[in-house]
Order: C-alpha cells, then sequence, then structure tokens
C-alpha cells in the first residue's frame, strides 16, 4: 500500500473533460452514421439505383433523413468517401499479368480482365458519368480510373507503343468502359459476346 493517500478524491469528472467526452462522443457517432449512409448509397447504386434520393438512402441505412440531409449537405465529401471504399473492390479483382503468353492470349487476357472490372463496377461507373458533369471530385477520379486502365492495357499489350496515334486512341476505345457499356446495355450483348467482339476488334487493330 502507499505510503500516503490524497486528503481528498474528486467526487465528480472536471466540466471540461466531461464536455470533451461528450463531443468526442457525438463526433464518433456521427462519422459511424456517415459511413452508413454513405455504404448504403454505394449498395444501392450498385444495385441498379444509379441517383438514390435522401429518402431512399435513409430507409436503407435505416437513420433519420436529417441524418442524411445533414451528411449530403457536402457531397463532394461524400464522394470522395466513397471512392475510398470503392478502391477495396477494385483491388479485389484479379491483376495478374501474363507477359510470356503470345498476343492473342495476351489480348484475351486483357478483354476477360476489362470485363470482369467493367462487370463488377458497371453501376458504379454509370453512376458517376451521371453525375459527373458537376463535380470536381467525381471528374478527377473518373479520369485517374481511366489513365489507370489505359496503363493496365499498356502492360498487357506494349505492342500497342508500336501503332499509329490514331488506331492507339482507337484500341483505347475498344478496351473502355463506354464501349463495354454499349454492348452491354444499349446492343443487349452477353458478357461473352462482347468479350469476344473485344478481342476480335482488338486482333484486328494490332494484325
Amino acid at each position: 500500500m502507499p505510503d500516503s493517500m490524497p486528503d481528498s478524491m474528486p467526487d465528480s469528472i472536471p466540466d471540461s473533460i466531461a464536455d470533451a467526452v461528450k463531443v468526442d462522443g457525438r463526433r464518433l457517432r456521427s462519422d459511424r452514421s456517415r459511413q452508413v449512409i454513405i455504404q448504403s448509397m454505394l449498395q444501392l447504386i450498385k444495385e441498379g439505383n444509379l441517383v438514390p434520393t435522401a429518402q431512399q438512402v435513409a430507409d436503407h441505412a435505416n437513420v433519420g433523413i436529417r441524418s442524411v440531409f445533414r451528411h449530403f449537405e457536402d457531397m463532394e465529401s461524400i464522394f470522395a468517401t466513397g471512392d475510398e471504399l470503392l478502391r477495396d473492390d477494385f483491388a479485389n479483382i484479379n491483376n495478374q499479368i501474363d507477359h510470356n503468353g503470345t498476343l492473342q492470349e495476351r489480348i484475351r487476357g486483357a478483354a476477360d480482365y476489362h470485363a470482369n472490372l467493367y462487370e463488377t463496377a458497371s453501376n458504379v461507373m454509370r453512376s458517376t458519368n451521371t453525375r459527373r458533369w458537376n463535380s470536381e471530385v467525381l471528374q478527377t477520379n473518373y479520369a485517374k480510373y481511366q489513365r489507370k486502365i489505359r496503363s493496365d492495357l499498356d502492360l498487357r499489350l506494349p505492342e500497342l507503343s508500336n501503332l499509329s496515334p490514331s488506331k492507339r486512341e482507337a484500341a483505347d476505345g475498344i478496351a473502355s468502359f463506354e464501349f463495354w457499356d454499349r454492348l452491354r446495355d444499349n446492343q443487349s450483348m452477353s458478357v461473352t459476346a462482347s468479350t469476344d467482339i473485344v478481342v476480335e476488334m482488338l486482333n484486328a487493330i494490332l494484325g
């Protein structure tokens, strides 16, 4: 036992500490609520609701509509946070590149990879296209992902560097989400048929 004890112990927590605890608790609850709201919005988009309303998000997240409106005041921040969550989805897609395959094998590998990527993120990318005209965050992030897709195609098919500038851009267009979405949505092509078309067209360009 210690030789001496304080003459008295405080009967209550100082107001300054109590206030800080209350603020931290509110902030933690707010962060959790924000996370649930963003995840609910992303889930609705993945299910096909490309532009969910605040009420739909509130119902899905099981929170009050006022909470959604409070967080939705800063949509750019929500888009940025949602993008961070989406990176996990993209990271989980197999991205192994076989540099030793024949040109035809590598074209097929590139087409299969992009098909998997686009099918996984199709509704999110459609939603982004719908909203990005007035969102700097979405414009920046969309351009970033386009550069990554183009870079991936260059790594898989270094022969692209030998093409004329116009043919190189044509290859990028063939491998793009926009072309894939046209085949799948506007032309009602299956995943297999759409992939075969991309393969055939890339083979034609690369010869």
